[in-house]
């Protein structure tokens, strides 16, 4: 079993998410806590950690400091951010500090669902151990993006669907196709038919920059800054 701790400021969402865990074949939730300082006494007390789904706006600090601490402190469970929190910053911040996974609120089970069964695909490959060639590397990065963008269409990769999703998030505005072709060494034909994927999904909003003369460029940024 995948032993779980829930982390929310909420007592009624903490335990909301600790049944969602529950109900995810081979994950048990190990604990819950609904601060900072609690959750890093649980850290110490659990005699073993998996996984930390963490909210980032706790009372006494931010989930990404209870991150910074854990590491300090030598644990090495893995982090899934569970938050409200938007802002792109700390998105890339929480990227930077090692969380696998950034889940954010409202979510229906089904998210967190993807993101738990993704979770339990990469330790499946993990657990394999050995050298990896590429096609191994490119599972296992496979396996940690499969839960951001459930549900691709058949012959599009979750790899490429997670380059493309990241440098929207880290973006600081609108990017076109071949800015994106540029940030993840993909080809702008690829780029594109990534980007109209996340449009149609909802994921991306599609903007139209005019020029002089011509077509207009057309430029994606990811929903959420909304």
């Amino acid at each position: 079993m995948i032993e779980v701790l829930v982390v929310d400021d909420d007592i009624r969402v903490a335990r909301v998410n600790a049944a969602y865990v529950e109900k995810v074949a081979g994950f048990h939730v190990a604990g819950e806590a609904h601060s900072a300082a609690e959750a890093l006494r649980q850290l110490e007390a659990l005699p073993r950690l998996d996984l930390v789904l963490l909210d980032h706006y706790l009372p006494d600090e931010t989930g990404l400091a209870v991150v910074q601490e854990m590491r300090r402190r030598g644990h090495q469970a893995d982090v899934i951010m569970v938050t409200a929190a938007r802002d792109v910053s700390t998105v890339q911040a929480a990227m930077r500090q090692g969380a696998l996974q950034y889940l954010v609120k409202p979510f229906a089970f089904a998210g967190l669902r993807a993101k738990l069964e993704a979770y339990a695909d990469l330790r499946r490959t993990l657990d394999g151990g050995g050298e990896a060639e590429q096609a191994e590397v490119d599972r296992i990065f496979g396996a940690l993006s499969a839960g951001s963008e459930p549900g691709l269409p058949k012959g599009h990769s979750p790899t490429t669907a997670e380059a493309v999703r990241r440098a929207l998030v880290t973006a600081e505005g609108p990017l076109s196709a071949q800015e994106i072709a540029d940030r993840t060494g993909l080809s702008r034909q690829t780029a594109q038919r990534y980007l109209k994927l996340l449009e149609r999904t909802g994921r991306a909003t599609l903007t139209l920059k005019y020029g002089d003369a011509g077509r207009p460029e057309h430029r994606y940024v990811w929903a959420t800054r909304a």
